[in-house]
């Protein structure tokens, strides 16, 4: 299962805030963005239990992050 995340840091941890997330085995690709999000990361889980734990575990413990929008990917086009 793919899950995809938007994610919003405070702007002094940036780098660090993606530095650890490409850390996490899950998380398959990290962009730093443009507009309102600030990153991008793509995830591969097993279920939506695995992403729930990833999310509480890992991912909202990184200093710096503020907001999060998660969706998980229904279909692939291309």
């Amino acid at each position: 299962m793919k899950v995809i995340m938007l994610i919003v840091v405070e702007p002094d941890k940036l780098e660090n805030v993606c530095k650890s997330l490409a850390k996490i085995k899950n998380v398959t690709k990290v962009y730093e963005i443009t507009g309102e999000f600030d990153i991008f990361i793509e995830l591969d889980v097993e279920s939506i239990q695995v992403f729930r734990r990833i999310l509480k575990e890992d991912i909202l413990k990184i200093q710096g992050i503020r907001m999060t929008q998660s969706s998980v990917v229904m279909g692939e086009w291309k």
